[in-house]
C-alpha cells in the first residue's frame, strides 16, 4: 500500500496558476488560500489511453465545492481542460497517470482568515503523474478506526476539500495496526467510508453502500451504482452498524486512485471466505467496459 517513487516522474511538469514549471521549481505563494488554511478543493483524475473517465462529473464536483465555498473567478470547464491538455502534453502522457487537480480560493493581500482578502481569483494547480491504480486488486486489509467523520454541521464532507487531517490521522492508526486503510464512523456511529475511498458490501446479494451523510459523493461510487442499475443487480444505499458487516458475503473499495478493490480482511478478520468474492469480479469486469464507453479524449 506504501506509494513507491516512480523515476519517470522525476522531471514532472506542473502546472501552477497557468504556468507550467518543473516539479523541482513549482511554488505557490504563502498568502495563497491552500497553503494558509487549507482552503481549497479538489479533485483526482484517470487518464486512459488518452481519455479521462466521466471528466465532467469530476468538474461538476469541483465547481459545485467551489461555488458552495463562495469562490470568485473560477476557470471554466473549458479553461480547466485546455490546462490539463497542455500539462499532459508536456509530459509527454497518455497512459497509466493520475491527475490531480486542486483550486484554491487564491491569494490573498494579507494572512487571515477573511475571504475578503481574496481579490485576485482562484489558482489552479495540476499535478499529473505516471501513476497506476495504489490499491492492490488481490485484496485488502482494513481496522475501524477511533478517528470519526465529522457531520456537515461541524465540517461538510460533501464537500471536497483540501482540508483531510481526519484522513491523516486514521491513515497513521491503520499503519500503526498494521492494516492498509482504516474505517471511519460518522459521528452517530455508522459506517462513512475509509480514509480515501467509498465501501460496499454484499448481504444476501444485494450491494450496499453507505449514504453520504459524511463523505462526498465518489464519482467511482456512483458509476457502481449505476452498474447496478444497469445490469439488474439489487442495491442499497443506507445506514450501516459495524456490527452488520462481519455479516456481507464481500466487500469492495471504489474510488479514482484505486479503481475497484476487493477486501479481505477487517481488524484481523476474514471478510467472507478471504477470497475476492464473484460480485466484486463482475462488477470490476463490468467498470472496465464502462470506462470504455464514458471516457473523454483530452490526449490525441
Amino acid at each position: 500500500m506504501l506509494q513507491r517513487y516512480d523515476d519517470r516522474n522525476r522531471d514532472l511538469m506542473v502546472s501552477v496558476a497557468g504556468r507550467l514549471v518543473h516539479r523541482d521549481a513549482a511554488g505557490v505563494s504563502p498568502f495563497d488560500s491552500t497553503v494558509q488554511n487549507g482552503d481549497a478543493v479538489w479533485e483526482g483524475l484517470r487518464l486512459y489511453d488518452g481519455r479521462i473517465f466521466r471528466l465532467r462529473r469530476h468538474l461538476a464536483r469541483l465547481r459545485s465545492g467551489a461555488e458552495r465555498l463562495r469562490y470568485r473567478g473560477v476557470p471554466t470547464d473549458d479553461e480547466i481542460i485546455a490546462a490539463l491538455r497542455a500539462t499532459l502534453d508536456a509530459n509527454g502522457m497518455r497512459d497509466g497517470v493520475h491527475v490531480r487537480l486542486t483550486l484554491s480560493r487564491g491569494v490573498k493581500f494579507t494572512s487571515g482568515l477573511d475571504p475578503r482578502l481574496n481579490t485576485r481569483g482562484c489558482t489552479l494547480i495540476i499535478l499529473a503523474e505516471h501513476k497506476p491504480p495504489v490499491y492492490d486488486k488481490g485484496g485488502l486489509s482494513l481496522m475501524i478506526s477511533s478517528v470519526r467523520r465529522p457531520a456537515a454541521d461541524v465540517l461538510d464532507q460533501t464537500i471536497h476539500s483540501c482540508n483531510q487531517l481526519t484522513s491523516i490521522l486514521a491513515k497513521m492508526q491503520a499503519t500503526d495496526a498494521g492494516a492498509d486503510d482504516a474505517i471511519l464512523l460518522d459521528t452517530r456511529g455508522f459506517i462513512a467510508e475509509t480514509n480515501a475511498t467509498h465501501l460496499f458490501f454484499v448481504f444476501d446479494g444485494v450491494v450496499t453502500t453507505p449514504t453520504t451523510a459524511a463523505c462526498p459523493e465518489g464519482v467511482t461510487r456512483g458509476a457502481v451504482l449505476d452498474l447496478c442499475d444497469a445490469h439488474a443487480i439489487p442495491r442499497a444505499e443506507r445506514d450501516i452498524e459495524p456490527g452488520e458487516i462481519h455479516s456481507a458475503s464481500e466487500w469492495f473499495c471504489t474510488g479514482t486512485m484505486g479503481e475497484i478493490a476487493p477486501v479481505l480482511s477487517v481488524d484481523g478478520e476474514p471478510v467472507g471466505d478471504g477470497a475476492i468474492g464473484p460480485m466484486t469480479r463482475r462488477l470490476s469486469t463490468l467498470f472496465t467496459a464502462l470506462v470504455e464507453r464514458e471516457s473523454e479524449r483530452v490526449v490525441e
